[in-house]
């Protein structure tokens, strides 16, 4: 298993929350006032300068007022999605 913050996985994880957030009418700063973190914190783990750990990402969920199990399943069906295009 690989640590890369580029794996396929990774990259459509990061993908994913800013499609939330952008979904959600939210901006970075807005973000990281609701985590009380600098904007360069949401920047860093979108652009995958950094990973977020679990904790970090169940305050990242709440912050965009997103359930944490129904972002992972979206996730989840994106990645078989993107294996079933692959496979065709």
């Amino acid at each position: 298993m690989s640590k890369s913050v580029f794996t396929e996985k990774y990259v459509k994880f990061r993908r994913l929350l800013v499609e939330v957030r952008q979904a959600h009418q939210l901006t970075q700063v807005q973000v990281a006032e609701r985590l009380q973190k600098p904007q360069s914190f949401v920047s860093k783990y979108e652009r995958g300068e950094r990973r977020l750990d679990v904790v970090e990402f169940l305050e990242v969920a709440r912050a965009l007022g997103v359930d944490p199990s129904d972002f992972l399943e979206q996730l989840e069906y994106s990645g078989a999605e993107m294996a079933a295009d692959r496979d065709r």
